[in-house]
């Protein structure tokens, strides 16, 4: 096991210089983490950022309004993104997108025309419930993303900068996939693991960086992205109250939408009540089945866990980038997807929206300084090579997020420490046009970030979905699993039975 706690503790940090202006859209829980790295790691005056929130934060950013960031409440609508924008940012300017319900298509096109570098961490719609009553692949981030590419195909060049969904899932764990990849070559290399012709193959992909071709030499099946919160409250969830740790409009939009998954080549069986799509890469699926509804077997360093098939844009990129084609048809790609398990009170908060007819609670609640105990372990579990499981990703205490940022959690840091690694990559890249995670240099954005992840890990496991399972009713119920190939996600699903 690699363990690593925040190596670059103590370096001084490399400013990256901006003059121009940024406006910040949105100041909830990871804005009001981004905030003060940005300032850590950007050299921008700060008479230059403009804070907006249709919501009254002016008594959150005190402190930054008295060192000169400017605050403005007010909403983007449809009607009003152009002429909003426009008096705040102009060309060779930045947004930072951490607001929701704002149209990705649409925000990104504006900055396009005005010469404007921009980011978001998810690929947003004005209405996201709009949808319900359409078939579920109409109501995918797979059509999302296939709608920004038919706006993107009508430029005439690319323009400036956009990073598209680069928080920290999506956005971190395309960087820790890849170099969980580099790790697994390595050791496998250096342990005999492959050998003679096949760890040829391996040592130029790795070379190379040829990632789709490594993850396909080292046989890798399927990628989780694998979360446990254990982030603990002193002030307990009330009845009529969603507690959790980030974006809680954000969890119920995506929670009680369509679950998706990249679907692997080595997938035998379609799951129930899913539904393929029809055009484009066709490299993912979705059920008509909400993710939060959706569960499966995972693992982190601490555990087996069961986890959540929430949607993210992952799911899309990073199975649509590690496919490889011959003559046109894919011939490998994994299966990648969320398997998240939440903070307890987030659970308590799900279970009764739930039994509520998914109606949102009265009063909702993000953790902070109420939070007495746990970390957030996020990481890619890549999953069917020779080693079995490997994981690797952050495990970040609320101490030591507290030591970093005090008033923050564990989770919101993890988002804003890659927001801002994005950032800066950006501002030294201003004209390569829309760029998603899996574009950006992963050695970069995490020697920016992993000061701010606390334990960095990076293990093998023997652990498989079939391991130590036990049917509560064997022989009383459909036996839903393949013991010949432990990688099926059937054998990941919770179903009935078991």
């Amino acid at each position: 096991m690699k363990h690593e706690q925040a190596s670059n503790r103590g370096r001084p940090r490399v400013m990256t210089p901006f003059p121009h202006r940024v406006l910040f859209l949105g100041f909830g829980s990871v804005a009001e983490c981004t905030l003060p790295i940005f300032f850590r790691h950007v050299e921008c005056p700060p008479r230059n950022v403009t804070v907006m929130d249709f919501e009254d934060r002016a008594g959150k950013l005190r402190e930054w309004r008295r060192k000169g960031v400017t605050f403005v409440r007010n909403k983007v609508t449809p009607e009003n993104l152009g002429s909003l924008l426009g008096t705040h940012v102009s060309r060779g300017d930045l947004v930072v997108d951490l607001a929701w319900n704002i149209d990705a298509g649409e925000i990104l096109q504006w900055c396009h025309d005005h010469g404007v570098l921009y980011i978001n961490t998810s690929t947003e719609v004005w209405d996201p419930y709009a949808a319900r009553g359409t078939p579920p692949t109409e109501r995918t981030l797979y059509c999302r993303h296939m709608g920004l590419r038919q706006r993107i195909a009508t430029w005439t060049e690319p323009g400036p900068t956009a990073v598209l969904e680069h928080g920290a899932n999506p956005g971190l764990i395309s960087h820790f996939t890849k170099q969980g990849l580099i790790d697994i070559a390595e050791a496998a290399l250096a342990e005999g693991t492959v050998a003679g012709a096949a760890a040829e193959t391996v040592r130029g992909l790795l070379s190379s960086r040829s990632f789709a071709g490594l993850a396909r030499a080292l046989g890798v099946k399927v990628i989780h992205v694998s979360e446990r919160d254990t982030q603990v409250t002193g002030v307990p969830k009330a009845v009529d109250e969603f507690v959790n740790t980030w974006s809680i409009e954000g969890f119920r939009e995506e929670g009680t939408t369509t679950a998706e998954m990249g679907w692997g080549t080595h997938e035998r069986w379609l799951p129930p009540l899913a539904f393929e799509h029809a055009s484009g890469p066709r490299n993912q699926i979705c059920l008509a089945r909400m993710g939060m509804n959706t569960w499966v077997r995972s693992w982190v360093p601490s555990g087996p866990i069961v986890g959540m098939v929430i949607r993210h844009g992952e799911a899309f990129t990073l199975s649509e980038r590690l496919t490889v084609e011959e003559g046109g048809t894919a011939v490998y790609r994994p299966t990648v997807h969320y398997a998240y398990c939440p903070c307890d009170a987030a659970i308590a908060s799900l279970t009764e929206l739930k039994g509520a007819g998914y109606r949102l609670q009265s009063r909702l609640r993000i953790l902070a300084d109420e939070i007495t105990s746990g970390s957030d372990a996020l990481g890619a579990l890549l999953m069917g090579h020779p080693f079995t499981s490997w994981w690797i990703g952050s495990d970040l205490g609320i101490d030591e997020c507290r030591r970093l940022l005090p008033h923050q959690n564990a989770t919101t840091m993890q988002v804003a420490i890659s927001v801002v690694a994005a950032v800066q990559w950006m501002i030294a890249n201003p004209a390569l046009g829309v760029r998603v995670p899996e574009d950006l240099p992963h050695d970069f954005v995490l020697d920016v970030a992993r000061p701010y992840l606390g334990n960095f890990i990076s293990t093998r496991s023997d652990w498989t979905p079939l391991k130590d399972l036990a049917p509560a009713f064997d022989g009383f119920a459909p036996n839903h699993f393949d013991l010949s190939d432990p990688w099926q996600f059937k054998n990941f699903l919770v179903k009935e039975g078991d």
